[in-house]
């Protein structure tokens, strides 16, 4: 048994300890993923990034265009920015490190089973030198451009400050509805104006970029 079987029998063997979570298959690289996602039909997929002929980012592109409502969220021992970048680009759900708590990997697990994101503060942290790299050499950007750092937080009213908080920290709809005790479609009222605010494209990059903002 090689390390990588070792660590996806462990890691099942954790989570199916945990209560509310249901191991419904394992795979060893991405394409055997996908007939096990097409067999079973689970609500969330906990991918390593790096696998054997298909790795994690082709395998979330690939079910944004098969399962384009099954969230995908990547683990991995690295860091580095290309992997960051080219797996939130590819629409991850969320994307934590290896040595994240069995308990922190349930709540994350649970968070974008119900619509959340979840992105380890270390994650968030290339990705936000990445957009701000960005800022700094776009060229041409007119004056109808989104508003960056501090001025993101100028243009949102009193309750949408406070969804906007709860969006940065991964939550769900559902989860920001009963924090904030609002009706799950207002929430999704407020991230919809959110979104077209800030300019963001999906949920993911309204997150960092209001990750961004918040703690600046």
């Amino acid at each position: 048994m090689d390390d990588q079987q070792l660590l996806r029998r462990g890691l099942s063997m954790l989570l199916s300890t945990v209560d509310g979570l249901e191991i419904v298959g394992e795979a060893a690289d991405g394409l055997e993923a996908l007939a096990v996602i097409a067999r079973h039909r689970p609500d969330v997929v906990l991918a390593d990034v790096r696998m054997p002929g298909m790795d994690g980012i082709e395998l979330v592109s690939r079910c944004a265009a098969e399962h384009p409502e099954l969230p995908v969220l990547l683990l991995t021992t690295f860091d580095d920015e290309p992997v960051v970048t080219g797996a939130l680009a590819a629409g991850a759900a969320g994307f934590l490190l290896k040595d994240t708590s069995t308990d922190t990997l349930a709540g994350a697990i649970r968070s974008v089973a119900g619509g959340g994101m979840v992105i380890d503060p270390r994650v968030a942290r290339i990705a936000m030198r990445r957009s701000g790299r960005q800022e700094g050499t776009a060229e041409g950007s007119d004056s109808g451009a989104e508003p960056e750092g501090g001025e993101v937080l100028t243009v949102l009213t009193r309750t949408e400050r406070l969804v906007a908080e709860l969006v940065a920290d991964g939550r769900s709809n559902a989860d920001i509805a009963a924090e904030l005790v609002l009706a799950e479609g207002t929430v999704k009222n407020h991230v919809s104006s959110l979104l077209r605010k800030i300019g963001a494209r999906d949920r993911t990059a309204l997150a960092l970029t209001l990750y961004k903002a918040l703690n600046a």
